[in-house]
């Protein structure tokens, strides 16, 4: 193999033969250069590849991670959030259902107050609704929402359980009012045997003011109130024998006397029809009769007026 190699400053051209050792090294040397730099750039980038991969995956990992630890604590926000919110409906309606219970009493209560008819109001079962079917108003009913809605039940209630208890307690006077109303007979059985005023004395002949009316009945047989009352005298007395004398307010008192024994005691509270005494004969009395006076503000007047009256 020969070389020819020209020189550029003199022109001159030189010629250099190579043997077949020479040939085979300058080749090793030509192709091997390539092949080394082509080595080295492969490793190179592989090397780098290995690199970004490794950097990749830890990256997308951490981001994995953090976004799936703020999904699991956004769901423990929620699952805490249902859990108070249920816990509220529950103590909600826990409580809408004992004022329930509550009115259902009240409402008890004021048929019993107003005397009406058994099974006329019967708070235990729902009421009675139906007729037939008929022509469709409107699109089907959309729940609003629940929260809302529980208000809105919980107003109408309280609104309910005012109106009752204002309608329990006008029913309540109304009933101690009548109570009060002082009228009727303080006997079950008997007659007026004497009235009230002038009258001729039993015993002297001579005429002389009676205070008070006189009822005959059978000995033993019941003394009534004829108010609801609180009793201030149950004692024996100068001709009044057993007496017992019941005060109704509003300067209202009521006394039965000649009774052959007194059931209640001072202080005790009466209901109007009240058993109070026993018909007797004790006193200044010629028989088994009560005598029955009516005082008011202190003087005494006629029970002519209170007996004849209408019960309320």
């Amino acid at each position: 193999m020969k070389i020819i190699i020209v020189s550029k400053q003199h022109g001159q051209a030189r010629s250099v033969t190579l043997s077949g050792w020479t040939r085979a090294l300058l080749s090793v040397c030509l192709l091997g250069i390539p092949v080394a730099a082509g080595g080295l750039l492969g490793y190179n980038w592989l090397s780098d590849r290995d690199t970004r991969s490794d950097i990749f995956t830890a990256e997308t990992r951490a981001a994995w991670e953090a976004a799936l630890a703020e999904q699991q604590a956004q769901v423990k926000q929620v699952s805490e959030q249902a859990q108070s919110q249920v816990a509220a409906l529950t103590l909600r309606v826990a409580e809408l259902q004992a004022r329930l219970m509550r009115l259902d009493a009240l409402g008890e209560h004021l048929t019993v107050v107003a005397n009406l008819e058994e099974g006329e109001f019967d708070f235990g079962q729902p009421p009675a609704l139906g007729g037939p079917e008929g022509e469709m108003l409107g699109d089907p009913y959309t729940a609003p929402d629940f929260i809302n809605v529980i208000d809105q039940l919980s107003q109408q209630i309280e609104n309910r359980e005012q109106q009752l208890a204002m309608l329990d307690q006008l029913m309540v006077k109304r009933k101690l009012q009548d109570d009060v109303f002082i009228a009727g007979r303080p006997i079950t059985k008997g007659w007026m045997s004497s009235r009230f005023g002038r009258r001729t004395d039993p015993f002297t002949g001579r005429v002389a003011y009676h205070a008070g009316v006189d009822f005959a009945a059978k000995e033993g047989s019941e003394v009534v109130a004829v108010g609801a009352g609180v009793v201030t005298a149950a004692i024996e007395r100068h001709g009044y024998g057993y007496m017992v004398e019941i005060n109704h307010g509003g300067g209202i008192v009521t006394r039965y006397a000649h009774n052959k024994e007194n059931l209640v005691k001072v202080g005790d509270v009466v209901k109007k029809g009240q058993i109070i005494a026993l018909v007797g004969s004790t006193g200044r009395s010629t028989g088994p009769h009560v005598h029955f006076e009516v005082h008011k503000n202190g003087r005494a007047v006629d029970p002519a007026t209170y007996i004849h009256r209408a019960s309320r």
